[in-house]
């Protein structure tokens, strides 16, 4: 299921449709090209998926970074 280019990019609807996918190729009821075009589908969630995960990784980074936070103690269970 392809989105529109207006649509915004749903990581978790990709998870999902990629895990579906996965799914349908293993049971390997498919013929060759309807597994080809699965495949294909596949590739490019993946592909979108890494792109968001790593545009998120970006800006926790930057928002960390940037943050007055940066110098507070990390937290522990010893509170005796």
């Amino acid at each position: 299921m392809a989105r529109k280019k207006s649509e915004p990019f749903q990581f978790e609807s990709a998870l999902a449709e990629l895990e579906s996918l996965v799914e349908q190729l293993e049971n390997g009821d498919l013929g060759l090209d309807e597994s080809l075009q699965r495949f294909e589908r596949g590739v490019a969630l993946t592909r979108a998926c890494q792109k968001a995960l790593q545009q998120a990784s970006q800006k926790v980074r930057k928002l960390t970074d940037n943050s007055e936070l940066t110098g507070l103690d990390p937290l522990t269970d010893d509170e005796d």
